[in-house]
């Protein structure tokens, strides 16, 4: 009875290490950090530069115009006693517009700035994500998944293929670039 246990237990641990055996060739899998990319890749700084300068644009624009929202306010507080009350009331409604008008301005901004930055990734993850497919067919993969994104807790550094494909996509966007000159 002893035999037979210790017997069908070799036979499952035998079986057992030609599945991973084989699945270990089989199941080549890897981890891309798009984060990663964006922030080492020329295409990547190239984007990241264009939204900060951009949005250091927008933010001094609504700087200065809340600058002057300031000075008018002022102006009408130090003004009011001496207006009559329809001057004031036609004063403090143009105030109010011009409130209005920076909220929409600000408001505007933000969106412009969303769909910009959005507009700049989306077209570098578009080309990673046609490199990614081209370089899975090519050497194999049965899987690659983006590490931010999958909810990837942990994996090895070793299915990282991160550092490969940066360079692959510099050299595609400056191919492009000589194509586009």
């Amino acid at each position: 009875m002893q035999t037979a246990k210790i017997a069908s237990a070799s036979a499952i641990l035998f079986l057992l290490s030609l599945t991973v055996s084989y699945g270990a060739d089989v199941a080549k899998i890897g981890v891309v950090d798009f984060q990663r990319i964006l922030e080492i890749s020329s295409s990547g700084k190239s984007a990241q530069t264009e939204i900060k300068s951009r949005g250091e644009k927008m933010e001094a624009d609504l700087k200065e115009k809340g600058t002057e929202l300031e000075e008018l306010k002022k102006r009408l507080e130090r003004e009011v006693l001496v207006m009559s009350k329809e001057m004031r009331e036609e004063k403090e409604r143009e105030f109010r517009i011009k409130i209005n008008d920076f909220k929409s301005l600000e408001k505007r901004y933000k969106e412009e700035f969303k769909v910009l930055n959005s507009r700049l990734v989306n077209r570098i993850k578009k080309d990673v994500f046609e490199l990614i497919e081209e370089m899975g067919k090519k050497e194999g993969y049965l899987l690659i998944i983006e590490k931010n994104e999958a909810g990837v807790l942990y994996s090895p550094t070793a299915i990282d293929i991160t550092d490969k494909l940066i360079p692959l996509y510099n050299e595609k966007v400056a191919r492009q670039a000589e194509k586009d000159k």
